[in-house]
């Protein structure tokens, strides 16, 4: 899925407007604000044209900055996750109650996550 609130980053790092950037690319200015806000996703054509604008790969505007790969029964997957996601399941980590419980019963997990913050 393609992360809006990168562009909107690394836009702004680099000292560039919407306008700018749309100029850059061809294409109108709100069509950038509908990227950046998870409105609307750009095409291959102008994720290319970020990653050469901005230097960086497409792996990160799509937010996997990093490949988990698993192997079950002679079947390789891979999943994307973002570094927030793998410092989350570190901090998990840190309590070995909690981290067996949303591993050994992640639905359980998850509900007694939701029950507690509502």
């Amino acid at each position: 899925m393609f992360k809006g609130d990168r562009l909107k980053k690394l836009r702004i790092d680099k000292c560039l407007n919407q306008q700018s950037l749309a100029d850059m690319i061809g294409v109108s200015k709100s069509l950038i604000s509908c990227y950046e806000n998870g409105k609307r996703k750009p095409s291959l054509e102008n994720i290319i044209s970020f990653m050469e604008i901005f230097g960086v790969s497409s792996d990160y505007l799509l937010g996997a900055d990093n490949l988990i790969k698993t192997v079950s029964k002679n079947e390789t997957k891979y999943k994307p996750l973002t570094n927030e996601e793998v410092l989350f399941i570190e901090e998990l980590r840190k309590n070995n109650l909690v981290y067996e419980v949303l591993f050994t019963e992640p639905k359980r997990g998850a509900e007694l996550i939701v029950k507690k913050l509502s």
